[in-house]
């Protein structure tokens, strides 16, 4: 308690209510698998981080696009890409990406020789590092690393003003200038460190005198502030600019600076997928000499692309590599809704769905996993995989989706004008939108899927009754009414956990009460704490009946939250904790909706 020492008047400050609980998201999702390019799990590369991602713009800036993915076996399409475009279009808005990568993935690479052009080279065995390299790399594995780098020197007239204005490590051409009837004017080069300015290859002698500098910014001479611009091309046609790059180590804007293999600024980080190592015996002259003297060039004299090669996205990503995917989002809280889209194609699935499961399993994580069956599958196959999962936290969809192609182009008749996607993507978005429309306590259920042209199998009535009851939800075409989700089962056998509702809104509740009571941590453990935890607790709940998503006409009916002595022992309060008790009434989707009828007489009653 405050201490009052000397007279005076005291203003206090002090709360006469219990503290509030805010109800937690529950659309954030979270996706793992391969992607043609973009962080991985890395433990001394803070970009391994997943970044939130709020559109599928960002899905394509940061991990690539449709393209298929080149496994070392086989050509695969790229699930996760259109999983993540399926999640925004159904109405998502908030997902995380986990790259998982396959054995054997490799990042593409190019060194630049001395003489005789650039070639692609092996990075140095052993971990040595050669003083004279100059080597432009991707920063991810990945067959989208196979890209070019095209350089362009860019040479602004300046002045005496503009070399005093110059910022260290700008280099300086002067010469090239042809007089009449007289030969050109050699080229030289001068670096400016410090406020001088000293000749490029002698940059640790002293700086030019007072009279040369004046000769150096005699416009008869020509002098050129030289400055680098960069253009990078991924595999895919993606394009980014580097422009105003210095060729000195000194220079604010230093190419190995602002392509540095791990870059400052966090959105560098996500999407700048080249990078350049530079030798520490690498001068700026040196340099340059690399970029423009010793490349090939047109007959424009424009030195030609530089290709990258060596990039691979390995093989079809393991149990093993999902996993450390998994991994990466164990730690954000935030995430939901988990789901791997397309692993049901891949060999180890199986594995992989237990994976899946056993972190949506994890004590404290809240989530619901949503798994997809193989594609091609018949009702009879979907059974008996059904037979070998049972969870409280997972969810099982059936069958895959049929869209659009988004790679399809007119006059490729070698791609095809349709696709089949696994469902997961799709629902994970369903997930989201109900949530926002109707709220967590509703069975994501009777939503129409829309990005669908149909599914890989028409299930019918009949194959829905074999299929629902062991907790297989089904998308079917329903006439008149479109392609909707027909299902909100948990693919679980305890029969108190039966439907995703009751999974999804339990974690909104037990999540929301986790976060919004941590500040009754060692608070003296009394009445008055035991009161203030009720009355925190029974104020959200209320807020949860009156907005209808507890059943009971009755608070007594709705819930009840008790903590005291008849939930507490004395060996309880001896060994710190706090025990209270709440139950909840929650709804149940009309799964089955059922009228009777039958003949009356005109003279009856009913």
């Amino acid at each position: 308690m405050p201490e009052y020492l000397a007279p005076g008047v005291y203003v206090e400050e002090t709360s006469f209510r219990a503290k509030s609980i805010e109800g937690v998201a529950t659309t954030t999702t979270a996706f793992v698998g391969p992607t043609r390019k973009g962080p991985f799990r890395r433990d001394d590369d803070d970009s391994s981080t997943p970044e939130l991602l709020t559109s599928y713009g960002e899905f394509e800036r940061m991990y690539g696009g449709f393209t298929d993915l080149a496994f070392a076996d086989t050509m695969q399409t790229n699930f996760l890409a259109h999983a993540a475009r399926a999640f925004f279009n159904e109405g998502g808005s908030r997902l995380y990406i986990a790259r998982a990568l396959g054995k054997g993935a490799a990042a593409a690479t190019v060194t630049l020789k001395a003489v005789g052009g650039a070639v692609p080279a092996p990075v140095p065995a052993g971990g040595a590092v050669d003083p004279t390299i100059v080597r432009f790399f991707a920063r991810f594995p990945g067959t989208a690393g196979n890209g070019s780098i095209t350089l362009r020197e860019v040479a602004i007239p300046t002045s005496r003003v503009g070399m005093d204005k110059a910022p260290a490590g700008t280099l300086l051409r002067t010469g090239g200038v042809t007089p009449p009837g007289g030969d050109p004017t050699p080229i030289a080069h001068n670096i400016k460190l410090g406020t001088g300015w000293h000749p490029a290859d002698k940059p640790e002698g002293p700086a030019v005198d007072a009279a040369a500098l004046a000769a150096l910014a005699d416009p008869h001479v020509n002098p050129r502030m030289v400055m680098l611009t960069i253009a990078a091309k991924d595999a895919d046609g993606n394009e980014t600019t580097y422009e105003g790059l210095g060729l000195d180590r000194t220079h604010p804007r230093w190419v190995g600076h602002v392509l540095a293999e791990r870059p400052a600024r966090r959105a560098d980080q996500l999407t700048n997928l080249f990078a350049i190592e530079i030798g520490p015996d690498v001068t700026a002259l040196a340099l340059y000499s690399r970029f423009f003297a010793d490349l090939p060039h047109d007959a424009n004299g424009v030195p030609g692309p530089i290709l990258l090669a060596g990039g691979a996205d390995g093989s079809a990503p393991s149990n093993e590599a999902y996993t450390l995917a998994l991994d990466q989002i164990a730690s954000l809280e935030d995430v939901s809704i988990v789901a791997a889209p397309g692993s049901s194609a891949y060999a180890d699935a199986q594995a992989i769905s237990g994976a899946l499961i056993a972190h949506a399993e994890r004590r404290r994580s809240y989530r619901i996993a949503v798994l997809d069956t193989p594609p091609g599958q018949i009702p009879g196959d979907v059974r008996r995989q059904r037979g070998l999962m049972d969870s409280r936290y997972a969810a099982l969809y059936y069958p895959w989706v049929i869209v659009s192609n988004p790679l399809a182009r007119p006059g490729r008749d070698d791609i095809p004008r349709e696709i089949a996607l696994p469902p997961s993507g799709f629902v994970c978005g369903i997930y989201a939108r109900n949530d926002v429309e109707h709220g967590v306590h509703k069975a994501p259920a009777n939503e129409v899927v829309r990005s669908a042209l149909r599914f890989e199998i028409d299930v019918n009535f009949g194959q829905q009754e074999m299929l629902n009851p062991i907790g297989v939800n089904c998308l079917r075409l329903l006439n008149g009414r479109g392609y909707r989700v027909w299902g909100a089962r948990l693919i679980s056998s305890d029969p108190e956990w039966k439907y995703v509702s009751d999974r999804r809104y339990f974690n909104f509740l037990e999540s929301s009460i986790d976060r919004g009571t941590q500040w009754a941590v060692f608070e003296t453990n009394g009445e008055r704490l035991w009161a203030n935890v009720r009355q925190t607790i029974s104020d959200f709940l209320y807020n949860e009946w009156s907005n209808g998503r507890l059943l009971g006409t009755k608070l007594e009916e709705a819930y009840f939250v008790r903590c005291d002595r008849s939930t507490m022992t004395q060996n309880d309060l001896d060994n710190g904790r706090l025990v209270c008790l709440i139950g909840v009434a929650i709804l149940k989707p009309a799964e089955f909706v059922i009228f009777r009828i039958g003949q009356k007489t005109a003279d009856s009653r009913g």
